[in-house]
């Protein structure tokens, strides 16, 4: 009996176990039981990113193949380290560092010993890697880039770090993710998901063949092909125009919100930052601290509008029923705020509206500014009306747009002046600045080239955005597909929109003289005073040049904005480049050859080599 009942106890821990065994090996198998598995060697097959097009399906950013050599630490045996490092081209120390890097990291999984060697360098230690135990060569792909431009708009990649492995689970040591522009916002759809393949591996450590006969591992999926809205084209000619001047140019179409051209200068060529020399490159690019190429302008720099915010205060002051296209000013070289007089470059005399806007006349817009301060009976309800018509038009916040990074500008409020002047105890003529764009107003590159879409729109906008296609198929996202509407009626766009003609064609015009025969443009000038501390002394410097347009004025096509840093008057540097870009994108040509020269030629290094803190400005060898 007793005997009996030991053997059926021996039997029931057997079938215990057994069934224990076959539930974790057919019911609760996990892929990261491969992994921990020391029997099993895990080898991951990368795929390639997707491509980037532009608009027009012109290439953009392709992959050229590279080579990594892999690690795996407890497999490694004793080498000449020497003769290993020369084939490597690296140093003893580097490599005795990376090894423990790789080791703490996992003992049992592989990591990156040398990243991105070139097709030369994998040929000759190919037929090498033998004599190294532990050591592999990993094919994977790395960006080519088919232009030299829109290094702020495509971004770049880099190695992941600590803190990515800790966020997110599907990176491993040694793997490429991107960092900035569009290869950071769409990472997910570029990167592609990596293949696996699981070896088995005997009592000896040898590679004994496919884990499960291959039944676990998976082929790497490409990532998404997908479309940008940038215009190649347009946009390596814009770059090329902003040689030698620092600043922003935003282009949008006005019926989409695509993003045409987003440029920033100074910038650099992105194949810069692509292969075993980006770290070394981006270092130097990054400690240019007084040209800043990798900071870009187009969506951080915040900068006063000038004249062209202008415009809006016109379009609230009709809004809001305080004036009338016919209501006249007269400008007396200026206007007085109290006994002190603010100048205008006008000429003076009696203004209507549309004279005040192509003439620019500062005390117009002065007058327009007060006129809706005092409709309401406390300066709170009136900021309060103000505020909400200003951010109508997309300032004063971030827009949206699908890019990771970004500025929102600034539209002040009641609290913000409260808290300068204290409550009740300020009024219009405190803050008469904004009527013509100076004072406490902000805004990007980005958000002035939307403002102006919006009023091309006469009174809606698309949010900004730079992606068009994934895979051939249209976006269809509401957030980019809805217009967004201001809470200005269509019929009040008209005289704002005749003004702004009239800036190129009207006598006494800001550009008249640079129309483009054939197109006709709707724009405005701007002059942006500009001021900074030099050894605690607020100076000022040379003036901003910034000028919005778009074109044509009956059907628009492109809206633009153009900020260029010390460039004097708005109609200097910003119109010139602004009326050659409008040219480029609707003709594909340029009728003007003497204008396009003088920009080409015409650089303003001479004024960024002024004293700025003390510091000198100095060529970076990368920058154009």
């Amino acid at each position: 009996m007793r005997k009996l009942l030991l053997s059926s106890l021996i039997v029931l821990i057997g079938i215990t176990f057994l069934t224990r065994l076959s539930y974790l090996q057919i019911f609760s198998f996990s892929p990261n039981q491969v992994l921990e598995d020391p029997a099993i060697k895990t080898i991951y097959d990368y795929p390639e990113r997707g491509y980037i097009y532009d608009r027009n399906g012109e290439l953009l950013v392709g992959n050229d193949p590279a080579y990594d050599v892999m690690v795996i630490p407890r497999e490694v045996k004793a080498l000449d380290t020497l003769e290993f490092c020369s084939l490597l081209g690296i140093d003893k120390e580097k490599f005795k560092k990376t090894l423990r890097k790789a080791y703490v990291y996992s003992p049992r999984l592989p990591s990156v010993l040398v990243p991105q060697l070139s097709k030369q360098d994998y040929a000759t230690l190919q037929e090498k890697m033998r004599k190294y135990k532990g050591f592999y060569i990993q094919k994977r792909s790395l960006r080519y880039y088919d232009t030299p431009s829109a290094a702020n708009v495509l971004g770049y990649i880099s190695e992941v770090n600590e803190g990515d492995l800790a966020k997110n689970k599907y990176y491993s040591q040694g793997e490429l993710k991107g960092r900035t522009g569009v290869e950071r916002y769409y990472e997910d759809l570029l990167r592609g998901t990596k293949g696996v393949q699981y070896i088995q591996k005997d009592r000896f450590n040898r590679d004994i063949g496919p884990y499960k006969d291959g039944a676990l591992d998976t082929l790497p999926e490409q990532g998404k092909q997908i479309s940008v809205t940038l215009d190649k084209t347009l946009q390596e000619y814009g770059e090329i125009l902003m040689n030698g001047k620092w600043g922003g140019i935003v282009a949008i179409e006005p019926a989409t919100g695509e993003i045409l051209s987003m440029i920033s200068g100074p910038t650099y060529d992105p194949s810069l930052l692509v292969g075993r020399k980006r770290s070394k490159n981006y270092t130097k690019l990054y400690n240019d601290t007084i040209a800043n190429p990798t900071w870009d302008r187009s969506i951080h720099a915040q900068q006063p509008p000038g004249s062209p915010f202008k415009v809006l205060n016109a379009l609230i002051a009709l809004e809001e029923g305080v004036m009338d296209p016919s209501t006249t000013v007269r400008c007396y070289n200026g206007f007085y705020v109290g006994k002190k007089k603010r100048g205008c470059h006008c000429g003076g005399g009696s203004r209507t509206m549309v004279d005040g806007i192509y003439r620019s006349c500062n005390a117009y817009f002065a007058a327009a500014f007060r006129n809706i301060f005092d409709k309401y009976d406390t300066t709170d309800e009136s900021m309060d009306m103000w505020e909400k018509h200003m951010k109508s038009f997309g300032l004063g916040d971030y827009l949206g747009y699908d890019l990771p990074f970004g500025q929102k500008g600034r539209i002040p409020n009641k609290e913000y002046y409260d808290k300068w002047y204290g409550d009740n105890r300020w009024s219009s003529s405190y803050i008469i600045s904004n009527a013509i764009g100076q004072g406490e107003v902000l805004a990007t590159p980005v958000q002035l080239a939307n403002m102006t879409a919006a009023i091309a729109n006469r009174g809606f906008y698309f949010t900004p955005h730079i992606l068009k296609k994934i895979e051939g198929n249209p976006i269809k996202n509401p957030k980019f597909t809805q217009p967004k509407r201001t809470t200005i009626s269509k019929e009040h766009f008209e005289p704002i929109i005749e003004g702004m003609t009239k800036v190129y064609t009207g006598q006494g015009g800001t550009a008249r003289f640079l129309q483009v025969p054939g197109i006709s443009i709707a724009g405005k000038t701007g002059t942006a005073e500009n001021f900074t501390k030099i050894d605690g002394v607020r100076t000022q410097l040379t003036d901003h040049s910034v000028f919005v347009a778009f074109a044509p004025v009956e059907d628009p096509k492109i809206a633009i904005a153009v900020y260029i840093e010390n460039g004097y008057y708005g109609g200097r540097y910003a119109g010139h480049i602004a009326s050659l870009m409008i040219e480029k994108y609707l003709r594909g040509k340029i009728s003007r050859k003497d204008l396009e020269k003088k920009m080409l030629d015409k650089t303003l290094e001479h004024e960024y080599a002024k004293p700025y803190s003390g510091k000198e400005f100095k060529i970076n060898e990368y920058v154009w």
